[in-house]
């Protein structure tokens, strides 16, 4: 072991800007615009001019037939341009490859094996409009003791916050490594950090050889390397730890146009992108922007002018005419027509027979663009991130039944208005019964927009990962529509706020009854907070959100706004989210969401069981419409008694209703560190349950004891014991037989 530990650190900086600002949008290439620098192909918008490119952000730079990617300067790191060698660019998958450089730290040692000299190497890569494929690409560590390390940051300035992945490489001999591992011994390869949009993301690579005594290390490892790699475009080899001979490897990355969406960019028809007749905008699942593409049928390049009017020839491969018929090709498709001399004796039926073969087609080709559509829907409602959530996970989740959209549209009747259970901020509801004759409901989730997506897969993941008896459960989903829709069991006694506030057909609901919901609805959110594999925050908590079953057992919904805690964090920035009357104070000031927020909302939702009064009352007096300020305010004017639900007042005993008040005060706290924890909310309320379980048991026994007592006394002749006056007799009284003397 070393005497000391010195740390060299060597930084091989990736800042890739996820907004592209393009400067004039790009008039079309003209004649003299190259479209090759020796076998690579360069596609508009990409051009080795500026006048042959959409912008300066695509600028390829062609010397001595080889393509170069120019990148622009870091104005901490360096002030000179440098350049990628440019492999190949794709505008079907969006992606382009370049050869990047190895970053490498090489030392050497004296007589004790102390570190005399360090050579260190470093290289940038920035560009506007590009990002590291995250899919696509391998973070490589080669070294023995050697800590590699690929960082996104925020913002490229010294106080921001990094989200580290590291890979530690050890060996103490060179027979610890083995070729073709790379699983730490010598070498270690791990996952390249997802770029999270709204960033600047910078990555960093560090590498660490420590200086101790290593004089048997050094002899065939002098040097750490550190490099990205396009997957399965490295194996390891023991002589790499004395020289790694390579110092360039192919990585991929995304590219795409400008920071908008297609609805963004479309607004400005001068600088879109999208020049083709019959082109098509797609947002980019990868990256920040929008790319463009030829649709079915067209092939070509959807960023010219007629890129897209090359049609594809259906009739020189396969196709569906019958084959006595001549295929003709037409734009997007293609007819089957009947040959000349072909119709004789028998016209009417050869004409049927064509009709026939036309309509026939005509179907295969609408199904096959129903299925297309199908698939395009699935990635645009999210189903590529709903696989990366699955992925991440897969060891906490629950198998949801993926429903095509025509056994849901059956189940609903197409969607009748008269089958809408509800209607809300996150989408609409409908009654449904599936084959199986098993009743559902369908929500109809409302996405007006990409971003909306996260909430929708958002909710699918988190209830995916939810089993508890006071939580309602997912059944399945179905990604197939352009509204994507998630189906649930269905719950038939409508949501506590329509029996409080008599919306529609409503029950009374006893002291006893809301005591049990309250409980019921505290332990679902205390198992959401604490006994699931990743603490989870509904968010929404409110009286609309809990619903009854037949049994009026409480079921907690609609976690379209829920959101998972990383396991390293405790609170979470975030948009304030939630409804009026119910949200926190405290997140509304910070924007910070925490496992309090959800106990606010709660107390919230305990003042109104009490009152019967709803969360926000515009017709109220000014100082009664907020229920939780007037419930606080009355508690501190000992006016408790005055507010509280004149139909459970004669129900409760004062003291339960005293405790259960206290229980609501603590949670409406202004600040979240003096709310209880919804475990210890769901602690109290089950402890008040008890009480009230014991008191209506000990009243009900009591009854039976009078009852018995009374019956008795009618029974029995009375006698003189000792001069005092008796009843006595014989009965069968909680299983004991026997004589009884009840002084009178």
């Amino acid at each position: 072991m070393a005497e000391h530990l010195s740390k060299q650190s060597l930084i091989f900086l990736l800042l890739l800007f996820l907004a592209l600002h393009p400067n004039d949008a790009a008039t079309q290439p003209g004649k003299h615009c190259l479209n090759k620098c020796g076998h690579v192909s360069i596609p508009f918008p990409f051009g080795t001019t500026e006048d042959c490119s959409l912008d300066t952000n695509f600028l390829i730079n062609c010397t001595n037939n080889v393509p170069y990617l120019p990148l622009p300067p870091i104005h901490t790191i360096t002030e000179e341009n440098s350049f990628l060698t440019l492999l190949s660019i794709s505008l079907e998958e969006d992606e382009l490859r370049v050869l990047s450089p190895v970053a490498s730290d090489c030392y050497s040692v004296d007589d004790r094996g102390k570190i005399i000299d360090s050579i260190e190497t470093d290289q940038t890569l920035v560009s506007g409009n590009l990002s590291i494929s995250w899919t696509r690409n391998t973070f490589i560590t080669v070294g023995c003791k050697t800590l590699g390390l690929v960082a996104s940051y925020e913002s490229y300035s010294d106080d921001s916050r990094p989200y580290p992945v590291t890979c530690f490489s050890y060996c103490d001999e060179l027979q610890d490594a083995i070729n073709g591992s790379c699983t730490g011994t010598g070498c270690c390869h791990n996952s390249v950090p997802r770029p999270t949009q709204g960033w600047s993301p910078m990555i960093d690579f560090w590498f660490e050889n420590s200086d101790f005594n290593n004089s048997q290390v050094s002899s065939f490892n002098p040097c750490g390397y550190v490099f990205l790699v396009e997957e399965g475009g490295y194996e390891f080899e023991t002589t790499h730890l004395k020289n790694l001979e390579k110092t360039e490897f192919p990585v991929v990355l995304d590219w795409s146009v400008g920071d908008q969406t297609c609805v963004e960019a479309m607004k400005n028809p001068s600088r879109f992108a999208c020049k083709a007749e019959n082109s098509t905008c797609h947002d980019s699942d990868k990256r920040p922007g929008y790319v463009c593409k030829c649709p079915s049928g067209f092939e070509g390049n959807p960023y010219l002018l007629h890129g897209c009017q090359q049609d594809i020839d259906e009739c020189a491969g396969a196709n569906d005419c019958f084959h006595e018929a001549k295929c003709e090709n037409i734009p997007g498709g293609y007819n089957c027509l009947c040959p000349h001399g072909f119709l004789g004796d028998g016209i009417s039926i050869a004409f049927l027979a064509l009709v026939v073969a036309i309509f026939y087609v005509q179907w295969k080709l609408n199904k096959r663009k129903l299925i297309k559509l199908k698939q395009q829907y699935f990635q645009q409602n999210g189903g590529s991130l709903l696989q990366e959530h699955i992925a991440k996970h897969r060891s906490s989740s629950q198998i949801a039944k993926v429903f095509t959209i025509e056994e849901l549209s059956k189940a609903t009747n197409n969607f009748d208005e008269g089958k809408i259970l509800g209607q809300g901020g996150q989408g609409t509801v409908y009654k449904g019964v599936l084959s199986d004759n098993k009743t559902v409901a369908i929500k109809k989730s409302k996405i007006s927009d990409p971003s909306q997506i996260k909430d929708f897969i958002n909710e699918l993941v988190v209830l995916s990962q939810i089993n508890h008896k006071n939580v309602v459960k997912l059944l399945g989903c179905c990604l197939e529509t352009e509204i994507p829709l998630l189906v649930y069991e269905f719950i038939p006694s409508g949501t506590i706020f329509e029996h409080l506030h008599g919306h529609g057909p409503s029950l009374r609901l006893t002291w006893k009854t809301r005591l049990r919901i309250a409980a019921e609805t505290a332990g679902a959110l205390a198992y959401l907070h604490s006994d699931t594999c990743i603490p989870i925050i509904h968010r929404d908590v409110k009286t609309s959100n809990i619903l009854l079953d037949h049994n009026l057992t409480a079921k907690v919904s609609d976690f379209g706004a829920s959101r998972i805690v990383p396991q390293d964090k405790t609170e979470l920035a975030t948009l304030v989210q939630g409804t009026w009357g119910y949200l926190d104070p405290e997140s509304f000031l910070t924007s910070q969401l925490t496992e309090k927020s959800d106990v606010y909302s709660f107390g919230v939702v305990l003042a109104e069981l009490l009152t019967g009064r709803k969360a926000l009352c515009f017709d109220m007096p000014e100082h009664e419409k907020n229920l939780a300020m007037y419930f606080v305010s009355s508690m501190k004017q000992n006016r408790l008694l005055d507010i509280v639900d004149k139909s459970i007042i004669h129900e409760a005993k004062v003291e339960q209703v005293n405790e259960f008040a206290k229980i609501a005060k603590q949670c409406l706290s202004s600040k979240g560190e003096e709310r209880p924890t919804m475990k210890e909310v769901a602690m109290e309320l089950e402890g008040l349950r008890a009480e009230e379980k014991q008191r209506l048991w000990w009243e009900k026994e009591k009854l039976s004891l009078e009852e018995t007592e009374i019956l008795v006394k009618a029974s029995s002749p009375s006698i003189s014991n000792n001069g005092e006056d008796a009843i006595c007799g014989s009965a069968f009284i909680y299983g004991f037989d026997g004589e009884y003397c009840i002084l009178s």
